[in-house]
C-alpha cells in the first residue's frame, strides 16, 4: 500500500504538471487544492527537489514548479524517489523487507511468489505512466 507521504508527493506533483510551464507554483495553492498540509507538503518537496523533480525560487514571486516535463517522470520515479512501498505483504517489500511472522518456508511460499510477481508488475505499470497523462477518472472509478 502507497504510504500518505508518497500519496501527498504524487498529489503536488500533478498539480505542479497541469501548471507546466506557467511559472512558479505558491506552496499555498497546491497545499489548499489537494488537501495537504502545509508543513508536510515543505518537506515533501524539498525531498522532491532533492530527487530532481522540483526547482524552487524564493521570495514574493516564487514558489515550486516541475524540473522536468511531465511526461519525464513516472509514478514509478515517485515512488521510489519517496521510498513507498509497492509489496502487498512485508516479504514482498524491496526497500522495507520484513519476513512474515508464521511463514513456514519463505522459499517455498507460493503467496509470496504471487505477491512479488505482484509488485513487480505493479512497478512496470507506474514506470510507464508519467505525470503527463490525463486519467479517465470517471470511467476508473466506476469500475
Amino acid at each position: 500500500m502507497l504510504s500518505q507521504r508518497t500519496r501527498y508527493a504524487i498529489r503536488a506533483l500533478l498539480h505542479l504538471g497541469d501548471r507546466f510551464g506557467e511559472g512558479p507554483v505558491q506552496l499555498t495553492e497546491i497545499a489548499e487544492t489537494q488537501n495537504i498540509p502545509s508543513k508536510f507538503l515543505t518537506v515533501i518537496l524539498s525531498e522532491m527537489k532533492r530527487a530532481g523533480f522540483v526547482e524552487t525560487m524564493r521570495g514574493k514571486e516564487g514558489g515550486y514548479w516541475l524540473a522536468r516535463s511531465p511526461d519525464q517522470i513516472t509514478y514509478g520515479d515517485i515512488v521510489r524517489a519517496t521510498r513507498g512501498s509497492l509489496a502487498l505483504v512485508p516479504c514482498a517489500a524491496r526497500l522495507a523487507y520484513t519476513p512474515c511472522d508464521n511463514c513456514i518456508s519463505e522459499a517455498e511460499c507460493r503467496l509470496r511468489a504471487a505477491m512479488l510477481a505482484v509488485r513487480d508488475e505493479t512497478a512496470n505499470i507506474l514506470d510507464r505512466m508519467s505525470l503527463a497523462e490525463k486519467l479517465p477518472v470517471d470511467e476508473i472509478a466506476a469500475q
